[in-house]
């Protein structure tokens, strides 16, 4: 039978450590033991743990030194360190310093063996989410800097960007529905490039007026405009300048505006608003949009010139209906993240939750994705990501031919997410769109009625403090039985 993983298990009491070992092995882990610090470092260069049981006080080191030590040769080892009555303040240090968890002695068997298996459960999701991270496309040190997929698509576009990123100065268009990713294409090809140590500087060209954008992209001169009295202002061109800027949504950008853009392009020049002076600038242009372009130039609300000079290179992000296969790889990722940031430990998710994930058709792609398994982690009170915690999205089939799809929670609208509106879709697919307050309501109704209403424990299974449900209890109205 093989192994489901090697525990490490450093503490300078025999007796403890052989029957830590003899259960552990009787549980079907291989199990190495040290009874000194010096040891389980020999044990450490050895192998790498997949866990490491650690006891904080050794002889020839503090625990909280080889933690240190342990850490920065791995600093995604998994301990958990042991710690005698009394000694709480000492586990708390440790769990700064990076410990997984902590147990007081004396402890259950019993309930060393549920640590046990909650950690490498955790230890497995970890792993598996870093291993492909490292198969995938990212930049830099930041975690949210690294782009999800395995899809034959998403392996064409990593191609892209690296061809791209070796020209510092071709100009970039990407395309695709809104959630899809396409600023994290951008900063992917700014961060391989040779301009990686300039700005990245981005702006959403639907989120301002054509003055404004005007003003926040060219700058302008001290009285130009009314407002613009006191002091002029460095546009966002110049700001960018030896690097990088992003134009989000250019589809919006008035006709105007697109013939000064074309200027910069062909010229790398331009005048601040009310200036004289033409300021030169060493910028790469990567714009975005999840309009047709050719249809606006069609309708002649984009510019044909402007069109084809951004069109150098044309990068194309599918939406998430057509890569389904990378959603299993993407909820992981989400898991993984989540679990960190809310100090949660979900480390399964059954093959129901994974069919409702899915086969649903995500209008509002990977932002939808990311948002609904960020509640489902937030809400969760086991370590499964059950069904009920992604029913929002379920789909339910009411008759023969005919899915009803509950939306999970406002997205935009959906037509500018590419998606289907409510009331219709693809397929004889009609979608049921539900509150997600009324449903954090009744599932925070549910879980006070299960509990008869013990607020402490609500809260535990909820996954939140007693003052943030007081303040739900509060925002929703809910009132005990009498």
């Amino acid at each position: 039978m093989s192994s489901k993983g090697t525990i490490l298990v450093v503490d300078d009491e025999e007796t403890l450590r052989i029957t830590i070992k003899e259960f552990l092995d009787e549980q079907g882990y291989e199990v190495v033991v040290a009874g000194t610090c010096e040891q389980a470092l020999e044990r450490i260069n050895e192998f790498l743990p997949d866990l490491i049981l650690l006891d904080l006080r050794l002889p020839d080191m503090n625990g909280l030194e080889l933690l240190e030590k342990i850490k920065s040769k791995d600093a995604h080892a998994l301990i958990i360190v042991m710690t005698g009555f009394g000694s709480v303040d000492s586990a708390v240090e440790a769990m700064k310093i990076g410990a997984y968890n902590y147990l007081e002695k004396p402890f259950k068997i019993d309930h060393l063996r549920l640590v046990v298996e909650k950690a490498l459960g955790t230890q497995a999701l970890r792993r598996e989410v870093l291993t492909l991270r490292a198969q995938q496309v990212s930049y830099g040190d930041d975690p949210e800097g690294v782009i999800i997929g395995n899809n034959q698509q998403m392996k064409e576009i990593y191609t892209l960007i690296r061809q791209v990123a070796k020209s510092p100065s071709t100009t970039v268009l990407i395309q695709g529905e809104s959630g899809t990713g396409k600023e994290l294409v951008a900063k992917a090809i700014h961060r391989l490039s040779s301009r990686k140590n300039g700005r990245f500087v981005d702006i959403n060209c639907a989120a301002l007026t054509e003055s404004l954008l005007e003003a926040e992209l060219f700058g302008y001169e001290k009285g130009s405009f009314t407002g613009a009295a006191t002091t002029g202002k460095q546009g966002l061109f110049e700001v960018a300048d030896k690097g990088t800027i992003f134009l989000d949504e250019i589809g919006e950008m008035g006709v105007s505006l697109q013939s000064k853009l074309l200027r910069i392009l062909q010229e790398r020049q331009f005048k601040r608003v009310g200036g004289l002076q033409d300021i030169k600038i060493d910028v790469r242009v990567i714009a975005s949009t999840n309009r047709n372009l050719e249809e606006e130039v069609e309708a002649e609300r984009f510019r044909k010139d402007l069109y084809f000079r951004l069109k150098v290179l044309p990068i194309y992000v599918p939406p998430l209906r057509e890569r389904r296969d990378d959603i299993p790889l993407l909820v992981k990722h989400f898991v993984h993240k989540y679990n960190t940031e809310f100090k949660k430990n979900i480390n399964h998710i059954p093959p129901e939750t994974e069919k409702i994930l899915v086969e649903y058709s995500w209008p509002g792609n990977i932002r939808e994705l990311k948002n609904v398994i960020e509640r489902a982690v937030l809400i969760a009170g086991k370590e499964t990501l059950s069904p009920e915690l992604v029913a929002p999205i379920e789909l339910v089939k009411k008759s023969p031919g005919a899915i009803v799809a509950v939306h999970a929670g406002p997205v935009g609208n959906a037509d500018d997410a590419g998606g289907t509106p409510a009331g219709g879709g693809e397929g004889g697919e009609k979608q049921d769109v539900r509150s997600l307050a009324n449903i954090e309501k009744q599932y925070i109704q549910k879980v006070l009625k299960e509990t008869s209403w013990r607020r402490t424990e609500a809260a535990k299974i909820l996954g939140i403090n007693r003052t943030t449900l007081y303040n739900k209890i509060r925002e929703y109205g809910l009132d005990p039985p009498q």
